[in-house]
């Protein structure tokens, strides 16, 4: 083997060497800050730099901020207005001129020729555009030491580097969005589930201190008195236990040791307390076993529509039905009350779009019909893909 082969092969395995642990310094995690940051301090390790500085895009502002720095000169750490807005680097990587990695001198950074004192002798840097499937993510900086020019090799060296740090940048972003979107799908169970029990209970609870209070304006009333404030006790100690399991593990376990079909039945039960109100339940394939998300959203559905029934609906009979065979699980709650004009409904009404997000959650469909004065059907059908689920532990 010749020098000139021994010296590339040397640079070679040198490269690879540096990209190996670049990538595995880059794999180790998904946040943002800890990305840039590690990126910046092993190609300052690998590559002998001392100074760098990570630019990324916003892309809602449409602006480019600073989003890691090392070892910045005196002058740019005292003054950090001076890396603020847009400089030669960014104009140039934004109109598509930065087509790779490039050595950028002090007459050309717009940022350093503004420093007089205070650079440390800095007079180049080279510039890396960071780029994730052909989208604009921000560029990055780094500076030698003894502020040489790099050479072509470490220029091109910079540039795959680059695109791993593009990478993994991308990466840190879905990340943290998944992680958004993770944390938003759980506000809004915890606001379905605050809504389905704490909420519900408490109306509950005045509709039967109102009937009280109705009933004791009449001393003939004073025993259905008598029995509405007893049923607004049963709602009250209902909900307290409801609270206490829900602040327990931030989730009501409604079904707790019981089938779909005998919570509902419990439910009907319950409800159907109300004076005003001849409610029944009727179930079909009721030792079927359903999945648990499954029996959790019925039953939250079925609550949900009960609910409706006694605060709006003024019906004197309703029914809840439930039909499970091997490919779904169907429930039905239907009244007799005033309905409504489904075209002048208001779809943005917390308990319709919570029946409705509960059902999208179980890939199912939930159809409501309703006419004036003919009452009101609430039908939710989820599928269970011809294999229903393991019985539950207590059922």
């Amino acid at each position: 083997m010749t020098d000139r082969q021994t010296t590339q092969a040397g640079r070679l395995t040198r490269e690879l060497t540096i990209l190996n642990t670049i990538a595995q310094a880059l794999n180790r995690s998904v946040d943002l800050g800890e990305t840039l940051t590690t990126a910046l301090a092993q190609v300052a390790q690998l590559l002998d730099l001392q100074t760098g500085w990570i630019w990324l895009h916003n892309e809602q502002a449409d602006e480019y901020y600073l989003a890691a720095a090392q070892n910045l000169p005196p002058a740019l750490v005292n003054d950090p207005g001076l890396m603020e807005g847009s400089c030669y680097c960014l104009d140039s990587y934004h109109a598509g001129s930065l087509a790779g990695a490039a050595n950028v001198n002090v007459i050309t950074c717009s940022r350093l020729k503004k420093l007089v004192d205070g650079a440390d002798g800095l007079r180049y840097h080279a510039t890396i555009p960071l780029y994730a499937h052909g989208k604009e993510l921000g560029v990055l900086n780094v500076a030698s030491r003894d502020w040489r020019e790099l050479s072509p090799d470490d220029l091109r060296l910079l540039y795959t580097v680059g695109d791993m740090l593009g990478i993994a940048v991308e990466r840190a972003r879905l990340f943290a969005a998944s992680a958004q979107v993770g944390a938003l799908e759980e506000r809004n169970r915890i606001a379905r589930e605050i809504h389905d029990t704490l909420a519900q209970g408490l109306s509950a609870i005045a509709l039967h201190l109102e009937t009280a209070d109705a009933f004791l304006a009449t001393p003939d009333k004073i025993a259905n008195a008598q029995r509405a404030v007893q049923q607004a006790l049963r709602v009250t100690r209902a909900s307290l236990d409801e609270a206490r399991r829900s602040v327990h593990d931030l989730r009501a376990a409604p079904l707790e040791g019981r089938t779909l079909a005998t919570a509902l039945a419990e439910l009907v039960q319950n409800t159907a307390a109300y004076p005003a109100l001849d409610l029944a339940f009727a179930a079909v394939g009721a030792n079927h076993p359903l999945p648990v998300a499954v029996e959790v959203g019925l039953f939250r559905v079925a609550q949900e529509a009960l609910h409706n029934v006694l605060q709006h609906a003024q019906a004197q009979r309703a029914i809840v039905r439930l039909v499970v065979t091997p490919e779904q699980a169907q429930l039905t709650i239907e009244d007799d009350g005033r309905g409504f004009d489904e075209a002048g409904m208001a779809q943005d009404r917390y308990g319709i779009r919570g029946m409705n997000e509960r059902v999208n959650l179980l890939g199912g469909q939930l159809t409501l019909r309703s006419t004036r004065s003919m009452g009101t059907t609430i039908v939710v059908t989820a599928p269970l893909g011809g294999g229903g689920a393991a019985p539950r532990k207590g059922v």
